[in-house]
Formats: structure tokens, C-alpha cells, sequence
């Protein structure tokens, strides 16, 4: 079971950005769709990307879709917060709507991965590291491989990619195992608009 930090005793903490990390397969859409759900007045980031709209997407919603030069642009002018290329398609975190989130004391959120999760780290000395795991390596195994529709050798990457992501555990602020969506997603809210908490862990 996952522990997760109790709040202050009453103080209230400026809300601060938390970054919720883990590797491809292991919910962290789900659990983000749920943690909606609960209605807490959070800001979600949206990311800005050079790939295309897949069907059904819609701009500025799911992400905000620019070409490479304005990726470019947005790069050099210091405007995202974290950046990177990923099967030829280039990836990143406005900086500003979610320092205007915070300003106006809304705590915000962004799912990312390991390497995004460092940038802010660096860009942000203040936000909040959370690591979804599975509950075991197995369920995280059978989760890439079960659909059988991918390339063996796509499916084996993203397994060694997953596997160092979870040797990153000790970098974060907070580990949560998605062993029950609802039960996650209220352990992350608990984090997300808690006050500053000291660091928690949880066992596979």
C-alpha cells in the first residue's frame, strides 16, 4: 500500500507545481482522468508538441500543436519549462500558464517522463517529484505486452526504458503504486494541494 504524507497542522503552504512521472504503461493517464474527476480546483499543464493532431485530438486541450520553427522560437526564448525530442517529434511545458496557475494560488500539475521530470527539477528547484509505479514488474510487463500488436523490439525498448525510469525512484519527492486508480488518485490529490510534504515511499 502506498503512504502517502499527512498535511500541516493548519499552515497553509503556497500551491507549487507537482510532476508526475513513471514509465509508458504503468496509468498515469488513467490516474490523472480520475484525479479530474474528484473536482479540486487544479491546473492541469497542456504541453506544446511538433507532431500532428491524431483524431479527435483538439488544440489546446490535449496539446497545444506548433510547427519546429515556433518549437525553435519557444525554446530560445525560455518559455518551457522542460523540452524533448521524441520519435522525431519535439515535446514541452509552457512555462507561463503554469506560473500563472500558481501566482493565483492554484496548485498545478504535469505528467511527464523521467528525462522532462529532471529539466523541471532544475527550472524549478520547488516542485513536487511523483513516481507512479506498478505494483509489480510483472503487471507492468503484461500491461506493454498484453495487446500482442506491437513490435517485439518496441515493446522490449520500452521495457529497458521502464526499467531505468524505476531505478530513478530515489530522485522523487513521492513514490505511489497504482495498484487501485481511485485509491492512487486520492493519494496524489492528498500531495497535490497538501502543504509541502517530506518525502514518502511506498513498497511494490
Amino acid at each position: 500500500m502506498s503512504k502517502t504524507a499527512e498535511k500541516g497542522s493548519g499552515t497553509s503552504a503556497r500551491p507549487r507545481l507537482t510532476v508526475l512521472s513513471g514509465p509508458s504503461g504503468v496509468g498515469k493517464s488513467s490516474v490523472l482522468s480520475e484525479l479530474r474527476g474528484l473536482g479540486e480546483d487544479v491546473y492541469y499543464s497542456v504541453s506544446v508538441t511538433t507532431r500532428a493532431p491524431r483524431p479527435g485530438e483538439v488544440d489546446g486541450q490535449h496539446y497545444h500543436f506548433v510547427d519546429r520553427a515556433e518549437f525553435d522560437r519557444m525554446v530560445a526564448a525560455g518559455e518551457l519549462l522542460e523540452h524533448a525530442e521524441y520519435a522525431g517529434n519535439c515535446y514541452g511545458t509552457p512555462r507561463r500558464p503554469v506560473e500563472a496557475a500558481l501566482e493565483r494560488g492554484t496548485p498545478a500539475i504535469l505528467e511527464i517522463e523521467l528525462q522532462g521530470a529532471r529539466q523541471v527539477r532544475r527550472a524549478m528547484p520547488e516542485a513536487q517529484l511523483v513516481m507512479l509505479m506498478p505494483p509489480t514488474w510483472e503487471v507492468l510487463v503484461t500491461r506493454l505486452t498484453g495487446r500482442g500488436t506491437e513490435d517485439p523490439a518496441v515493446v522490449a525498448h520500452r521495457l529497458k526504458v521502464a526499467e531505468q525510469e524505476l531505478a530513478a525512484a530515489e530522485e522523487f519527492d513521492a513514490v505511489l503504486v497504482n495498484s487501485d486508480v481511485r485509491t492512487v488518485a486520492r493519494e496524489l490529490l492528498t500531495l497535490v494541494v497538501g502543504s509541502p510534504t517530506e518525502r514518502v515511499s511506498s513498497e511494490p
